[in-house]
């Protein structure tokens, strides 16, 4: 079992910066892979940022050049630092933690934390 606390949300004006930030616990030691996800309303759910042990990032497009993230796998932490935010993205945000055992992959998912854009 893995458990996922995020923090760092809350409401920022356009162009501003917030940094989310994700704890996880539990059995850490087979994470592989840790991401961001965001739920817009009326949207599906898509993936903004992901991190893998290998070291590889990977960004949704609208989101390139903007946000960062960062992470110590191994500690079970990860990071997204998001600058230029703009009202589109307003999500709910939340931390995935992907596990691996036996070739059998699970994800783990956080409460979430809101992120409010205000133009």
């Amino acid at each position: 079992q893995v458990q996922l606390v995020e923090s760092g949300g809350g409401l920022v004006q356009a162009g501003g910066s917030l940094r989310l930030s994700c704890v996880a616990s539990g059995n850490i030691f087979s994470i592989i892979a840790m991401s961001w996800y965001r739920l817009i309303p009326h949207k599906q759910r898509e993936a903004v940022a992901t991190s893998t042990i290998g070291g590889r990032a990977n960004y949704t497009d609208s989101v390139k050049g903007r946000f960062t993230i960062s992470r110590d796998i191994a500690k079970g932490t990860s990071y997204l630092q998001m600058n230029n935010l703009k009202p589109e993205d307003t999500a709910v945000y939340y931390c995935n933690a992907e596990i691996v055992q036996s070739g059998v992959r699970t994800d783990y998912w956080g409460q979430g934390t809101q992120v409010t854009v205000s133009s």
